[in-house]
């Protein structure tokens, strides 16, 4: 009988995704998160309580596991985090370890306090790659661009202030975390592969065009204003470090998934996970 596959942050937006397709396939889950979940009617999913940051019941969480999808993040100190899951894991006897990360991770230099402050994320990813790559368990690295829902999130905030600023030149590629949890899915029940081809969206959108595309079909109209944007990280993502548009293999457009998540008169539903 095969063992469970742990999924760390598990009960998050991209995480709990992931747990269903390997749900799909017939395989036992186990979700770590720091708040444990709520009661499933499924048996197959376990949930333990642990905390990454700290190490606090990450062994237990680890025991007799073989393959770990590893989702947990945030936007500075997931080196710390992969560090103390990777120890554990590795006294284990993990064989497998799946690591999500995103595009650009090595492209968008973080050098001042401005670019830590704003793109902090990349340069935490990154830290979190090489923890991986250095662990001695066998890896696959998969980066993504930026989550639809994530920009929904940030879509909706601008969308109270009654003058939106836009960053200057700053482009996206959003991409369904539905579609990149089904493909960590595949990944986890494969042999490591090391680094894959990375996956984007279909499509790339100027941060105005995503706050316009929005605001249309939630029938609201706002003054947008380009601001200026300085620092070396902000430079890479004028000159497109965070694209992938030769690996744009999303299928759900912005529009598409906003008019998903968007009721008749333009109020938001919660929309599928």
């Amino acid at each position: 009988m095969d063992k469970p596959i742990l999924v760390t942050g598990g009960t998050g937006t991209l995480g709990r995704l992931v747990v269903a397709h390997l749900r799909e396939e017939g395989r036992d889950v186990r979700v770590l998160s720091r708040h444990g979940g709520a009661a499933e009617a499924d048996v197959a999913v376990e949930f333990v309580t642990g905390d990454l940051a700290t190490g606090a019941g990450v062994e237990a969480a680890v025991d007799g596991i073989e393959v770990i999808v590893h989702c947990a993040g945030g936007r500075v100190g997931d080196d710390d985090t992969t560090r103390n899951l990777v120890r554990a894991a590795s006294r284990a006897g993990a064989r497998h370890l799946v690591y999500i990360s995103v595009v650009g991770a090595d492209q968008i230099p973080v050098r001042s306090r401005i670019d830590r402050a704003m793109f902090g994320y990349f340069e935490s990813k990154l830290a979190a790659e090489q923890v991986v790559t250095g662990s001695g368990i066998p890896w696959t690295t998969l980066r993504a661009t930026q989550f639809q829902q994530s920009f929904l999130a940030v879509a909706r905030g601008m969308a109270k202030l009654p003058v939106i600023p836009v960053p200057g030149g700053f482009r996206f590629q959003p991409i369904d975390a539905r579609e990149v949890a089904a493909r960590l899915a595949e990944l986890a029940l494969d042999e490591p592969a090391g680094l894959v081809p990375e996956i984007g969206g279909p499509r790339v959108l100027g941060m105005g065009e995503l706050i316009r595309i929005y605001l249309q079909a939630t029938h609201r109209r706002r003054l947008m204003v380009s601001v200026p944007t300085i620092g070396g990280a902000a430079a890479a993502l004028r000159a497109g470090a965070n694209l992938t548009p030769d690996r744009a293999l999303g299928r759900t457009t912005w529009e598409d998934f906003v008019a998903e998540r968007v009721g008749p008169a333009g109020e938001m539903s919660p929309g599928p996970a």
